[in-house]
This record gives C-alpha cells, structure tokens and sequence, in this order.
C-alpha cells in the first residue's frame, strides 16, 4: 500500500516537472524567480525522501504561496479566465492550483498519520 508521505513525493515530482514545462514559456524577467521556487520544491522532495519529515510541514505554505501569488498576478488569471494562450492556461491550472491543493492535503494527511502512529505507540 502507498503511504502518505509517497503520494507527498509523487505530487512534488509531479509539481517539478510541471514547473520544469512552464519555465520556458513564462516571463522571461521571473525566470530567476520560478528556478528558486523549482529549487525548493527539489529540496523539499529530497528531504522528505531521505526522512527529515519535518520538511512536510513547510510544503502547506509553500503551496499556499503559489496559489495566493498566481491569483494576485494579474496576467495569470488573465490567461487562466480567457485561455488566450491554452498551453500556459492548462499549465497554471494544473501547477498552479490543483497540484498545489493536492500537496496540502497529502501533506495534512501524512502529518496526522505520523502524529497518529506516535499516539498510539505511547500507549
């Protein structure tokens, strides 16, 4: 069976390689920008895989920075609502708001099961 913190892995490899797509097609000003929001995501996998799991705790906000910041970009919400350019548009989407959702709640869950497992292993 998978675990949670798998699938947390999973959806960060997903996440990098989606931001691996789209840094080509973005402003060329923010390249810098979106290779250290790449570079944290890469770090965040690569801690959580060798087992420091507090690394999970840190992909909520991380995740909730990406959101809030691709809603207050006014260009992005342009493409996402207009679809002017569809390539760009699929790709926030799915980067930008529905792998980022799904890292929170993977995130969330494996938190609760290894407090869960520390409970029940003081008893």
């Amino acid at each position: 069976m998978i675990s949670h913190i798998q699938i947390t892995l999973i959806i960060l490899v997903t996440i990098i390689a989606t931001g691996l797509v789209a840094i080509p097609f973005g402003n060329p000003n923010f390249v810098d920008r979106a290779i250290i929001l790449e570079l944290s995501f890469v770090t965040l996998f690569v801690l959580i895989w060798k087992g420091y799991n507090k690394a999970l705790y840190a992909c909520i906000p991380l995740a909730a920075f990406v959101i809030i910041g691709n809603s207050l970009a006014p260009p992005h919400v342009n493409t996402m609502m207009t679809f002017s350019n569809p390539l760009n548009a699929i790709v926030l989407i799915v980067g930008g708001y529905i792998l980022q959702i799904a890292l929170v709640i993977a995130s969330l869950l494996s938190i609760l099961n290894m407090r869960s497992r520390r409970i029940t292993s003081l008893n």
